[in-house]
């Protein structure tokens, strides 16, 4: 239930208005002037204020709007005066008033006009609260040399209108990057809409990005704004660019190269503004050398190519990553994780990249209650349960020590698959200063790593 202040010097407008509010729902409060309204106002934790304008001896009701702003700057007020000229108007709503409503007062006036105040005000605090968690969302973590060579290239390519080409596999967070880029633009105030071109069915894809008229086929019936259009003025990223079908293609070529699109049943041109970010998990060269993505659209997409490494080149990042992770998946209740249990978590490849580390970092922090250790990594992780701590393959005086029914050749790759894997996480899993603490050069440990089955 809202509830409502009402400010006003009459009683029978104070009256009238609250016999109004309450029979449709509203919640009450009263102040009979400016200084009333002031000091009631954080017991009354009100949702919205209707405010009288002129309530002598003082102060007015644009004094008063004016404090409010200082105090309660997402406060929706709704001035209300029978007197006020267009200056008291302007003043009014320079101050930050909703609306101005001229007396003698009408049901339908004040009921249309707060409930829109009211509504304006959720979805504002709506978009606040999805702002903050996109902000933590959206958040580009790792410091590792491929990860600094992105921002670097985000911030020379973002203030431009350049179109950009994503290019990484699956899960390595292609659509991070574009909001990313579009965050850096002179578009970021403008839509950011995100189009995963293998998610539409084939016939309907011209309609999807076009859009159409109504009647322009069976079920068209209304007219429909595309993706493109919705748009217009930000930036459009298409995900999955390479399994659109050729003959979409031939008409997102022609959009690119005139601004310009014709809605499907459509007769007239509608002139457009907007940036366009493309990514891809295939290889396009070959794509188009095979026939199936046409060379015009590749170079018209291919301006600034982004090539995001996969996880697995890049380990020396999941620390952070895993910190991040478990925050963001369990605000509140994210355990902590052990440097064995991270140090036995890049001896895995990762080949589902950090949308896999994401779920097996979810998966973790529901069942690591404080603290997650190697043993619990091993169960969410079978691939990684043949390789053991270095605690388990050491005995004292930091001899290998062999188990039941295990060969010695066996013992000694254990042995050696925990050596590399600690360098590894020591070096933040950068191979060549791995491969110098263990006074070997890095091809050799590559190798190891290979015959070892670690990546």
């Amino acid at each position: 239930m809202s509830r409502i202040l009402i400010v006003d010097d009459e009683a029978n407008i104070r009256r009238m208005l609250g016999a109004l509010l309450r029979a449709e729902g509203f919640d009450v409060a009263e102040a009979s002037n400016g200084n009333a309204a002031l000091l009631t106002l954080d017991d009354v934790n009100a949702d919205a204020l209707l405010l009288d304008l002129i309530m002598p001896p003082g102060p007015d009701g644009i004094e008063t709007l004016e404090k409010i702003r200082e105090r309660e700057p997402h406060l929706p007020v709704i001035m209300m005066s029978g007197k006020a000229q267009l200056t008291d108007a302007v003043r009014a709503i320079k101050f930050g008033a909703f609306q101005f409503l001229e007396k003698p007062l009408t049901p339908e006036a004040v009921l249309v006009t707060l409930r829109s105040a009211l509504e304006l005000t959720r979805t504002r605090a709506e978009n606040r609260a999805l702002r903050s968690q996109l902000s933590v969302q959206e958040t580009m973590v790792g410091t590792s040399p491929a990860m600094e060579s992105i921002r670097e290239m985000i911030a020379q390519v973002g203030p431009t209108d350049a179109r950009v080409l994503i290019l990484g596999e699956s899960g390595t967070g292609k659509e991070l990057v574009a909001r990313a880029i579009h965050r850096a633009s002179r578009r970021a105030s403008k839509p950011f809409v995100s189009v995963n071109c293998a998610a539409i069915p084939r016939d309907l894809v011209e309609s999807e990005m076009f859009g159409h008229e109504r009647g322009a086929f069976t079920g068209a019936v209304d007219r429909r704004l595309g993706r493109f259009e919705i748009a217009d003025g930000g930036t459009l990223f298409l995900d999955e660019i390479g399994d659109l079908h050729l003959e979409a293609q031939a008409k997102l070529l022609r959009v690119l190269e005139t601004g310009e699109l014709l809605r499907v049943g459509g007769e007239r041109m509608i002139k457009l503004n907007v940036r366009l970010l493309a990514a891809t998990n295939q290889q396009l060269e070959e794509a188009v050398a095979e026939g199936t993505f046409r060379e015009d659209l590749y170079f018209r997409l291919n301006v600034f190519p982004i090539e995001l490494a996969p996880l697995r080149e890049r380990l020396g990042d999941l620390p952070d990553l895993v910190a991040h992770l478990a925050i963001l998946l369990r605000p509140g209740h994210a355990p902590s994780f052990t440097s064995p249990a991270l140090a036995l978590m890049t001896a895995y490849d990762w080949p589902g990249n950090i949308r896999e580390l994401a779920n097996v970092v979810e998966r973790l922090t529901i069942l690591g209650g404080t603290e997650v250790d190697t043993e619990l990594v091993r169960q969410v992780l079978p691939r990684l349960a043949e390789i053991p701590s270095q605690d388990d393959v050491m005995g004292r005086g930091g001899a290998p020590t062999g188990s039941p029914g295990r060969s010695l050749s066996n013992t000694l790759d254990d042995y050696e698959r925990s050596l590399i894997a600690g360098a590894l996480s020591r070096t933040n899993g950068n191979v060549a200063e791995a491969a110098r603490s263990l006074q070997t050069d890095r091809a050799n440990l590559y190798r190891r790593m290979k015959r070892l089955g670690m990546s």
